[in-house]
């Protein structure tokens, strides 16, 4: 089973068409499709439970506003699948999405693949090294792992503490997340205190790693710094 983990926040424009998505995958491979609402105040919720109504492999989960980290985090505590997937509400995947992570993952511990965005100016096919979307995991290799609460980019630290277990990947030239460049999106605007406070968490994780692990800290430190002058 696949377990696909949505955090919903005020996405009423564009969740339809992302479980839509999910709802016509071409593996055989059963999904459990878990939709967590962080208290929207649009009628995501409304949504979200006529779906559940309809189709008996959706859960949906509402909680108290508390960020996208708490709600990826209990939909991990919901998760039974072998394999977990997350994807963001205002995005969607093909319908071969599955099916294709399926088809690489043997040997491995997690797929990672590219994405499109819908932006026309920027190219189509794109790879993002920090983000958990556009992987396939195996439920073992994130046992324990979750998103640290109350703060931005917190998807960097999940990306290097799953780095930090010695994971092992693959890549696989195949783009099939559509990425929506939506006003509340946290990757395409400069905020300086939350940058702050990522390169505080990251060099406190580097002062406790080994020396391979400093390595990948030191790289990601670069990436993001190189990020983070473009916006």
């Amino acid at each position: 089973m696949i377990s696909i983990i949505v955090p919903v926040y005020n996405a009423q424009p564009y969740l339809v068409s992302c479980i839509e998505s999910m709802l016509m995958q071409t593996t055989d491979e059963p999904i459990q499709l878990i939709l967590v609402d962080d208290g929207s105040t649009d009628d995501s919720w409304s949504i979200l439970q006529a779906y559940a109504q309809q189709h008996a492999h959706i859960e949906v989960y509402q909680q108290p506003h508390a960020g996208q980290s708490a709600a990826r985090n209990e939909g991990l505590r919901h998760a039974q699948g072998e394999y977990i997937a997350f994807v963001d509400a205002d995005d969607c995947i093909k319908e071969d999405w599955c099916q294709t992570h399926l088809e690489a993952i043997l040997g491995v511990d997690y797929v990672q693949s590219g994405y499109v965005r819908e932006s026309p100016s920027l190219p189509k096919h794109r790879y993002q090294f920090t983000s958990p979307c556009m992987r396939l995991y195996r439920r073992q290799v994130i046992e324990g792992l979750r998103f640290p609460e109350g703060m931005i980019y917190e998807d960097v630290l999940f990306s290097v503490d799953l780095w930090l277990r010695r994971a092992s990947c693959r890549m696989i030239d195949y783009a099939g997340y559509v990425y929506r460049d939506t006003p509340h999106s946290t990757t395409s605007s400069k905020r300086p205190e939350a940058q702050r406070k990522l390169f505080e968490a990251l060099k406190a994780k580097h002062r406790q790693a080994d020396l391979r692990g400093k390595m990948l800290i030191d790289y990601t430190l670069i990436r993001l710094k190189l990020h983070f002058r473009k916006l």
